[in-house]
């Protein structure tokens, strides 16, 4: 059984990549959609918008800024930490050096250019 589904609504996990902190903010549950829309998710260190992670998210320490990094760039590829609870957010690289290997096999956007590759080679 989904753990988030059955025993929630759990607080949501936000990150900020600048300052490397997490953040818990209420649950977009816990409140009607008119005032979800009203939060803007900024750090409360320097104001800069922060990241939902999901609630598998575990923050590697303040200091760590190769692990930070690691984490940032996976976010701006569409890996979070997102899962119903039950098996996790499925694989994610332990070092700044497999991500490239990692993002190569799970490639989930595709440049203008391979999308225009793509339409050339079916027509082909």
């Amino acid at each position: 059984m989904c753990r988030y589904g059955m025993y929630g609504p759990y607080k949501q996990i936000y990150a900020c990549f600048t300052c490397r902190k997490v953040f818990k903010q209420t649950s977009k549950y816990e409140l009607t959609e008119e005032e979800w829309n009203k939060i803007k998710h900024s750090c409360p260190q320097c104001g800069e918008g922060m990241k939902e992670m999901g609630h598998d998210f575990k923050a590697p320490k303040q200091t760590d800024v190769k692990q930070w990094k690691k984490v940032e760039i996976l976010y701006q590829h569409g890996f979070a930490y997102h899962s119903c609870g039950c098996d996790g957010p499925g694989y994610r690289p332990a070092e700044l050096h497999e991500v490239n290997e990692f993002l190569e096999k799970n490639k989930r956007f595709k440049s203008e250019g391979e999308k225009l590759l793509d339409r050339l080679t079916i027509r082909m």
